[in-house]
């Protein structure tokens, strides 16, 4: 038998395929656009949500490996917590059963039949494509051209084994896997390991199965090992990560042995017991979909109840407790990137909560120029430098995320983040100002006359509401909490122009110091710009908008 004509139509149809599926899961990807921005927020609920969310966004990507690598990420980031994670690892165990079933179409569907189909959806999807100028044009081609090589793929994988039915040895190769479990668990382990994607190794398999090669018994037990292969990539995903993102990957690879493990005993007992003659017939692609299937919401409904008891397990195993968090560390990861939308609102989530970093100093400054509060003054800067590591790592991350290939609209969005991070570090950098004027006044023993410190007061509290509502209108997207920012910006201006013409008619008068006098003039600048900075953020926020 010529084994070389075998293999390397056999490779190039495995490459077909598996391009077909990244071009069309792409294509998904961007097609579902902002509706994966709500993912984080999903994400803060319970853990059958997070199976949905699971299940949902590795129907989208067709991949098991890379959501779980996304999740993997996540609890790096410190986004999610280990329980979240559970449940989005469950999730797309169930998810990535779709590929699968769209590759055993052409048995219960017969429109789907590759030959007629798949030629046609590789034109069409070219035509649209070079036709269309709008990228939701382009992201549909994706889809329909990722369509039409996947069935190519398959069905020159299919093509290729055919032969394969005439050889003996390699019919009692499945026959061995199939009479030993073991065997079987190891070898669709080790497949999917290597292409490091379960979908494709399906794939393989069904192609395989088309060609009258693989008995029952022997694909129940790959598809297990399957489940088991896949997460290998999670795991070297996890190398060099925390704590908590190892003890994730560890959860995954936990939960399909568990769930290999109980269901490879009902297997045996079946085949060696119950029905052996059901073992050594030949299965077909849509029995593979339904095995598949049906063994990973299986495993879910089984083992969700206790899901609680894998995640200690887990932690055992990895001798683990939960990372303390570090509010002046950036919480984001690079492995996140692979999904840039996703990428873009985990950024968002990280100014949004540096910003209210910002707030609570603004909070401290409006009241430690006039109670003597050396601690206030050191919790002040200690902000501050929170704040600036902060804004450093986001700063670092959102360029590199503008460096992928990523949507004119997804670089705009980097760009307007990028922004906003400058205009709250400079407000820090205010705040910390504010400190040292009050340092300076402690320590020469001087106050603001009374009036000085009412109109001061007034300064800080237009100033501080301008802030906060720039804060609100970057979280909320809000144009209303925007416009109230420029409201409280022009009342700012208005308010530093007349304080300061009335303080330096105190100054004349001698109704105040003069030392104290110039620390109020400074102040009056840093508030002034505070709101300017203010402003800036929210003219970002309806820039956005349009």
């Amino acid at each position: 038998m010529d084994y070389v004509n075998i293999i390397i139509p056999f490779v190039g149809g495995l490459g077909m395929f598996i391009y077909g599926m990244q071009i069309m899961s792409q294509g998904l990807e961007n097609a579902a656009g902002n509706k994966m921005k709500s993912i984080l927020e999903v994400l803060t609920r319970n853990k059958l949500m997070g199976v949905l969310l699971g299940a949902a966004i590795t129907a989208v990507i067709q991949s098991s490996s890379a959501t779980t690598v996304m999740v993997v990420g996540f609890v790096n980031a410190g986004i999610m917590n280990l329980t979240q994670a559970m449940g989005v690892i469950m999730g797309a165990n169930i998810g990535t059963t779709v590929t699968g079933w769209l590759v055993s179409a052409v048995e219960w569907a017969e429109f789907l039949s590759p030959a007629r189909l798949a030629p046609i959806a590789v034109i069409v999807g070219v035509v649209i494509m070079l036709t269309g100028k709008r990228r939701s044009a382009r992201d549909i081609a994706s889809i329909i051209i990722g369509f039409g090589l996947l069935f190519i793929g398959i069905t020159n994988m299919s093509s290729a084994v055919a032969p394969l039915q005439e050889s003996e040895a390699f019919s009692s190769i499945f026959v061995k896997l199939g009479h030993n479990p073991l065997l079987g668990i190891l070898a669709g382990a080790l497949i999917t390991a290597i292409i490091q994607s379960s979908s494709a190794s399906v794939g393989i398999l069904q192609s395989l199965a088309a060609a009258g090669l693989v008995p029952f018994s022997a694909a129940i037990y790959i598809i297990m090992g399957q489940n088991i292969g896949t997460c290998v990539t999670a795991m070297l995903s996890s190398m060099g990560a925390k704590k908590n993102a190892k003890t994730a990957a560890l959860m995954h690879l936990l939960f399909n042995i568990i769930g290999t493990i109980i269901f490879s005993i009902f297997a045996i007992l079946f085949f060696k017991v119950i029905n052996p003659a059901a073992g050594v017939g030949m299965i077909n692609q849509t029995q593979i979909s339904m095995a598949h299937t049906a063994f990973n919401i299986g495993t879910t409904v089984l083992l969700f109840p206790v899901s609680n008891l894998i995640i200690k397990l887990a932690k055992k195993i990895g001798r683990v407790e939960e990372d303390e968090f570090d509010e002046g560390k950036v919480q984001l990861d690079e492995r996140i990137m692979e999904t840039p939308v996703i990428a873009i609102q985990s950024v968002v989530n990280e100014v949004a909560r540096m910003g209210d970093i910002v707030a609570r100093s603004l909070e401290v400054a409006k009241k430690v120029l006039f109670v003597e509060s050396y601690e206030d003054v050191v919790f002040l800067k200690e902000e501050e430098s929170k704040v600036d590591r902060l804004s450093a790592g986001i700063t670092e991350y959102a360029i590199k995320l503008s460096s992928l290939q990523i949507s004119e609209k997804e670089h705009q969005d980097v760009a307007h983040l990028l922004q906003t991070v400058s205009d709250i570090e400079r407000i820090s950098d205010y705040c910390e100002n504010i400190s040292e004027f009050a340092e300076n006044l402690y320590q020469k023993k001087l106050r603001f006359s009374k009036v000085g410190t009412e109109q001061l007061k007034e300064m800080l509290d237009v100033c501080a509401d301008s802030y906060q509502y720039a804060i609100e209108a970057f979280k909320e997207r809000s144009k209303e909490k925007a416009l109230k920012v420029i409201e409280k910006e022009t009342r700012a201006d208005d308010l530093e122009i007349t304080l300061r013409s009335k303080h330096i008619k105190r100054l004349t008068n001698g109704e105040c110091n003069t030392e104290a006098g110039i620390v109020f003039l400074d102040t009056l600048v840093c508030l002034e710009r505070i709101s300017d900075h203010a402003r800036n953020i929210a003219e970002e926020v309806m820039e956005q908008m349009v």
